[in-house]
């Protein structure tokens, strides 16, 4: 977007939402703050700003590797260095700042790094070897966080940081994420306070109908830019405008302030990329994208964790085929950031109204039989439905048939790990799904909170035993795992926002076609998605019009013989990348 028109979007925004006086007077501040940072930090033009196939990140806690007398941070950092260069590029570090609860997620202070991980110096040394990806946790903020105790405190600057309501006020419509209290009451200096609260008792929602507060928030945002973020994530952005009477979730106020954010960071380091974390339903999700240029670059496709864990699990690729076949036009300019497992849970509204309500009925049957757990929200009418599974992905695709071998466990979880990887985006790969880990049931026992399933620390001398071992789950599903990121980013043809068409054939097999040009040289990603052996001829005659001879398997770097159809016998659950030359 030329300048000039951003500038005035800018101001357009801010008026819309505060109105004309507040709204103008708010538009020359933020103006101030961009010329001041651009005039002591001038856009470094070496920096490419473009995704490509060489982009995937890992999802990780700052201290996921632990060792006696080092910071955590020194630990991943030698650690991703030893294991992950030339396998990713990226590091999404979950929140690393001074928290209270929710494992990061309820920030006491946006600007200083946790200290029982290290300090800024720690993430300046991952910055030089990994793109980063920062989490902007700005729905809400801890209770113990200084603003929050100004609030309480009655300081005039924070008197309206928080959003108060009274307790006879209908809240009905507001959608809940959890099935907790939306309101909690708090002693104040003028008294008791009844107080947002949208996650929990913890987390205190911040009210953008103060201008200050966005303000402050732009601020920290433009302070993760110095500090190296590539990448930054919103978190639970979908519920960050409050409007009594409605639903409170992906308002229009909502979409105006994440296009603020974005006119804001292309202006001062536009090689930084804004991804929105909404875990709703895929329609809901994909409207952060805006137009294309104007919200995300990248939204997390929730929808597809359950989707590969509902096809992994029935060895029927149909419903995930069928979905993937219009993911491409539901990219106006951006891409997806495409993962299976996180340090969250498998959200299932992404997936309901794609999968039918027995076919997520059976997922959760699975899960539970695996070891997993079910977490609800609260809906609307005060029932509560399932809304994640708690459960380690690995666990949730091998967990209910335990007498299986090593290597048919291992197959099946990277089949599934290689379709993420074919299919139009960026690859984000968690921490224990890169490693090969468990479920950590014990961990749930002590904490009494479900995520914890998935969210074990390691001690890093015991994890490097254990990848030394060739015959370990973990080194066979890490060096497995590389060989599939590694082939990725060798060819073009993975380009975030290249080419992509599904092949229908066999409904075993999830066949995605990569390229740049029709007619050009392609990459036909054949993925078996069940326990038996599958013949798959696909007839790819309309795009090449030569016979195939020696066509190359890119990850396992064999020869394969072709003939037009492309016919050949996939193992079970095996996965063949086809390099097809025009």
């Amino acid at each position: 977007m030329p300048v000039d028109q951003g500038v005035a979007k800018l101001k357009y925004l801010l008026i819309d939402l505060y109105g004309y006086e507040t709204g103008g007077d708010v538009y020359t501040r933020l103006q101030d703050k961009i010329h001041h940072y651009k005039k002591l930090h001038p856009i470094d033009l070496n920096i490419a700003g473009e995704l490509t196939e060489r982009n995937a990140l890992l999802i990780t806690y700052g201290d996921q590797v632990k060792e006696a007398g080092r910071m955590p941070l020194q630990s991943l950092a030698e650690f991703c260095t030893r294991y992950l260069q030339g396998v990713i590029d990226g590091i999404h570090i979950l929140p690393f700042f001074p928290y209270s609860s929710d494992d990061g997620f309820s920030v006491i202070d946006y600007y200083q790094v946790d200290p029982a991980l290290g300090t800024w110096n720690d993430i300046d040394r991952l910055a030089q070897d990994f793109h980063l990806m920062f989490d902007a946790v700005v729905n809400h903020i801890s209770i113990q966080s200084e603003w929050f105790k100004q609030f309480l405190q009655g300081q005039p600057k924070y008197r309206d940081y928080f959003i108060e309501v009274e307790k006879h006020i209908d809240l009905s419509r507001v959608v809940r994420p959890r099935a907790l209290p939306l309101l909690t009451e708090f002693d104040a200096a003028n008294g008791k306070r009844s107080i947002w609260t949208t996650f929990s008792t913890d987390q205190v929602d911040l009210n953008y109908h103060n201008p200050e507060v966005l303000l402050d928030v732009l601020d920290v945002l433009l302070f993760y830019v110095e500090k190296g973020a590539r990448y930054i994530r919103l978190d639970a952005i979908a519920f960050i405008w409050k409007e009594i009477g409605t639903t409170c979730i992906h308002l229009p106020q909502t979409h105006h302030i994440i296009q603020i954010m974005r006119l804001m960071l292309d202006e001062v380091a536009p090689y930084v990329k804004i991804i929105t974390e909404t875990n709703v339903p895929h329609r809901d999700n994909i409207s952060y994208f805006g137009d294309g240029i104007s919200e995300a670059h990248l939204v997390y496709n929730f929808a597809l964790p359950p989707l590969v864990l509902h096809t992994m699990l029935t060895g029927n690729a149909d419903t995930l085929s069928a979905w993937a076949e219009q993911l491409t036009s539901d990219l106006p300019g951006g891409t997806f950031f495409n993962f299976l497992a996180s340090h969250d849970g498998i959200g299932l509204n992404p997936a309901r109204g794609i999968l039918s309500p027995d076919e997520i009925d059976s997922i959760i049957k699975n899960v539970l039989k695996a070891g997993g757990e079910v977490s609800y929200k609260q809906e609307p009418d005060g029932n509560h439905s399932p809304y994640e599974l708690n459960v380690n992905y690995f666990d949730a695709l091998n967990g209910a048939q335990p007498n299986v071998s090593q290597q048919y466990q291992v197959e099946k979880f990277v089949t599934a790990h290689a379709i993420l990887c074919a299919l139009c985006g960026v690859p984000g790969i968690y921490f224990h799904s890169l490693f090969g880990s468990r479920g950590w049931k014990e961990g749930v026992q002590l904490t009494g909170i479900k995520r914890t399933i998935n969210r074990q620390k390691l001690e890093r001398g015991k994890l490097e035993e254990e990848l030394s071992l060739e015959s370990s789950r973990r080194f066979q599903v890490y060096s497995r795992m590389a060989s599939i990121l590694k082939a990725r980013a060798a060819y073009p043809e993975f380009n975030p926002y290249g080419g992509q068409g599904i092949i229908s054939g066999n409904p075993a097999v999830f066949a995605v076609h990569r390229f740049l040009e029709e007619g050009k040289r392609s990459i036909l990603c054949l993925h078996n998605v069940s326990d038996s052996p599958q013949p798959i001829a696909i007839d790819v005659s309309p795009h090449y019009h030569r016979p195939f001879m020696g066509i190359k398997e890119i990850i396992s770097r064999q020869v394969v013989v072709l003939n037009k159809k492309a016919a050949l016998t996939l193992k079970p659950y095996q996965t063949r990348w086809l390099l097809l030359e025009a």
